[in-house]
């Protein structure tokens, strides 16, 4: 996937078992981040930090979107541990995350696994991919993603 892309259109069910697709929100701006799976270190960490600036970043009129190949079961109780105030979309079957290119060889603990990697996407109301953040280190990553939509916000202004 690359900038100016369309982005593959999708349709999951979120944390609550509601189909979510992309062709809905469109005339909105979609933060949709991808992460390895539901209450690990790095994800919750991701997650945390993405509710700690969710304010702000719905101050921007952006639809925030979290996508993992976990179950809508997992994702709920993920949600309701860390109180995550936007939702969380299963793709347990990872089609989404093929779709996106983001299930990729990774190495863990020196075993060579197929995993999600986490990266970050921008699409635009127009339904085209905006910005990528690749390759995301979940610290820090939700006050980048802010930066962004802010700074994009003024030059629209």
């Amino acid at each position: 996937m690359n900038v100016h892309d369309k982005a593959p259109d999708f349709t999951l069910q979120d944390e609550n078992g509601k189909e979510v697709s992309l062709k809905a929100l469109r005339g909105k701006t979609v933060v949709l981040y991808f992460y390895p799976r539901a209450d690990t270190p790095g994800c919750t960490i991701e997650a945390c930090e993405f509710r700690d600036t969710y304010k702000r970043i719905q101050k921007t009129g952006v639809v925030l979107l979290g996508i993992s190949p976990d179950t809508s079961k997992a994702q709920k109780k993920f949600q309701e541990k860390f109180d995550l105030p936007f939702s969380l979309l299963a793709d347990a079957d990872k089609k989404v995350a093929i779709a996106y290119g983001v299930l990729q060889e990774k190495n863990m603990y020196g075993k060579k696994v197929m995993g999600v990697v986490r990266t970050t996407f921008i699409i635009g109301p127009d339904g085209k991919i905006q910005h990528i953040f690749p390759k995301v280190k979940a610290e820090g990553h939700a006050a980048e993603v802010l930066a962004y939509l802010q700074e994009t916000a003024k030059g629209t202004a």
